[in-house]
């Protein structure tokens, strides 16, 4: 026997307007694992980062780039939203500084699809050792 369930008092198959943004947010995501943009140094986009199993969004400065480490500044998915900025602070991500990463570890530029895999969706802070070195890197403006 086949039972059908009704949720929220909808019609069958129909989903409430919550439910659908939380849909089209993993579908979202779904597409951005599937066709990553890929990442030119120098760019003023951010970046997606490998940071164990999550990923994160960084900043990478115009000059400091190579073929196999690039300096980068890890910052809240949710940048540049002032609340944001206040709970990345919270959760360490303010805290890092430059960063000198692998580029074997950049998925390619930040797609907001990724914000649903990183330290901050999961309620989680940013672990101590997040595996790059601080790259002493300065910024003359």
């Amino acid at each position: 026997m086949i039972r059908r369930f009704r949720c929220c008092g909808h019609a069958p198959g129909a989903l409430s307007p919550e439910d659908q943004a939380v849909v089209d947010q993993f579908r979202a995501m779904l597409t951005a694992l599937r066709n990553p943009e890929p990442g030119a140094p120098g760019s003023a986009r951010d970046i997606a980062v490998r940071v164990g199993p999550f990923i994160e969004r960084a900043h990478t400065p115009p000059d400091d780039h190579g073929p196999d480490m690039i300096a980068v500044a890890l910052v809240h998915p949710g940048t540049p939203q002032a609340s944001a900025y206040l709970h990345g602070r919270q959760l360490g991500y303010t805290e890092r500084g430059w960063l000198r990463c692998q580029t074997s570890a950049i998925l390619g530029f930040w797609q907001p699809g990724y914000a649903m895999l990183t330290h901050a969706a999961a309620g989680l802070p940013l672990p101590e050792d997040v595996g790059m070195e601080l790259a002493h890197y300065v910024l003359y403006i």
